[in-house]
């Protein structure tokens, strides 16, 4: 795959780092130290970066991944040791006065990562590399897919200490394993294994440790030749499809067919289809354009 477009988002942030290459965005945690457990700054570069990754060009498919033992091991708590590396945002003033500013701080700073990840039209894999926790474990859940190391553990352990999964993990364990299964999930503050939880429908494919970097990055490179407008149109018609009436589900899925069905990568599948040829799409992405 050709890349004549530069991605403005490599670089180090904090808490983490960008890789951009063949359309494939990675996104690594870097903080081993503390299982990469997320602070507040962390996790306002994270909501900036993937949100840039909306309107990146060069950029088809995200990976959120990490390095050491843990993928995400829930938010940090302990002092603001942040590195050198300036924040994307201005710092803001912490502090939990009264519970209206809690609240607030809830919505603003650790529901809004589970929100912008699977806001995004681009698809998402989480490559889970150790232990998934709290936030770790939404920010997986937000994801279209897991690919979990054979040796990962995911849970979400707020209860433990007698905290609420405020960051959104509830509404993705519904999502996943319906009213019930979440509350058992939940109330038992259950951390599985990677086979378990792919037997519960929280991971899609579960591969040996040392092979989670290079699967992880054989499926967003499937993925990211794949016809990216239609293939952007109907992820977000499917998670529609889950709160909508089949009528509804039908308007929606019309809509978005008279947008894909005149795209030229349509044009190129229907041509390779007929010519029994292997179809070339995204050539519009690999244009240069004149910046308008």
């Amino acid at each position: 795959m050709s890349e004549l477009v530069s991605s403005p988002l490599v670089g180090e942030y904090q808490g983490f780092d960008v890789t951009v290459d063949g359309g494939i965005a990675e996104i690594i945690l870097r903080r081993p130290d503390r299982l990469n457990a997320l602070s507040i700054p962390a996790r306002r570069d994270l909501v900036e970066v993937l949100s840039a990754c909306q309107l990146d060009a060069a950029v088809r498919v995200v990976v959120l991944t990490a390095t050491g033992r843990g993928f995400c091991a829930g938010m940090w708590l302990g002092p603001r040791d942040e590195d050198e590396r300036p924040t994307l945002v201005p710092d803001l003033p912490g502090g939990h006065r009264a519970p209206v500013d809690l609240a607030a701080q809830l919505r603003t700073h650790s529901q809004e990562l589970a929100r912008t990840i699977r806001r995004l039209d681009k698809v998402t894999i989480a490559a889970v590399n150790g232990f998934a926790v709290q936030i770790g474990l939404s920010m997986a859940l937000a994801c279209d897919y897991v690919v979990a190391a054979r040796s990962a553990t995911l849970g979400s352990a707020t209860l433990r200490m007698g905290y609420q999964p405020d960051e959104g993990g509830h509404w993705l364990l519904v999502e996943h394993l319906g009213v019930k299964g979440a509350l058992d999930f939940l109330l038992r503050k259950r951390m599985v294994g990677a086979a378990e939880a792919q037997a519960l429908g929280l991971v899609t494919e579960v591969v040996d440790d040392d092979d989670l970097p290079q699967r992880s990055r054989e499926l967003a490179a499937e993925l990211a030749a794949g016809p990216q407008v239609a293939m952007r149109l109907l992820k977000r018609a499917v998670y529609n499809a889950a709160h909508q009436t089949l009528d509804q589900a039908g308007d929606d899925i019309a809509v978005r067919t008279a947008v894909s069905d005149f795209h030229t990568d349509a044009v190129e599948g229907s041509r390779a289809w007929l010519r029994k040829q292997t179809p070339t799409f995204n050539r519009w992405l690999e244009e240069p354009t004149d910046g308008s």
